[in-house]
């Protein structure tokens, strides 16, 4: 993200980004995720379109203050993305629940559609890969990736470095860390990053 936000400083161009966590799957809808990116895209522009204004004014009035549906929220995040580069970022989508998965792979399509300028990056463990080719079939490309045994000692003996209770283990136990913990990790944390093909979105 650092990165991204380095790259495009100055070019008008908008970068967001959205991390799910497993705690709180109840609160991270389709509709909440993609709020906050329409929230971080808003205030990153420093003024919001006629349009937007029209929309959020007319969903107050019509709903009693309630916040925008998912429909016009996509609607709103066509309109901007339409407009200007912009890197939506994903992270940890496996965290999110299938049903508010479906509807977040319906939403992102409709968006690209209408957004040639739009990039999305998505990281999430494998097992979920089939359902994110079957929902934005021939618009992803994906990278497999996780961390190196070496990654995963080097940040064990860092972590086991700052121990404040350093006498409660000895050499035997922080072998035996050394040598399991990677072992399982590696296993599990392999990931799959989308992206949209350059050709694509080109």
């Amino acid at each position: 993200m650092d990165t991204l936000y380095d790259q495009t400083r100055g070019h008008n161009a908008g970068v967001t980004c959205f991390y799910f966590d497993f705690a709180a799957r109840k609160e991270q809808s389709a509709t909440n995720v993609l709020g906050s990116l329409l929230k971080q895209m808003v205030s990153g522009t420093g003024k919001i379109a006629e349009e937007i204004l029209q929309t959020l004014r007319g969903q107050k009035e019509a709903h009693g203050g309630r916040r925008p549906q998912l429909v016009h929220i996509v609607k709103m995040l066509q309109l901007i993305t339409s407009s200007q580069p912009t890197y939506i970022c994903i992270d940890a989508l496996d965290e999110c629940t299938a049903v508010e998965r479906f509807r977040l792979f319906d939403s992102l399509k409709e968006i690209l559609e209408r957004s040639p300028c739009a990039r999305v990056f998505v990281t999430a463990r494998p097992y979920i890969w089939g359902e994110i080719e079957r929902r934005l079939a021939g618009r992803v490309a994906s990278i497999s990736v996780g961390p190196t045994r070496d990654d995963i000692v080097g940040y064990l003996r860092a972590r086991l470095g700052e121990d404040e209770t350093p006498d409660a283990m000895d050499e035997i136990l922080g072998a035996e860390i050394l040598e399991k913990i990677p072992e399982n990790i590696s296993q599990m944390s392999v990931g799959k990053i989308l992206r949209m093909p350059s050709h694509i979105i080109h």
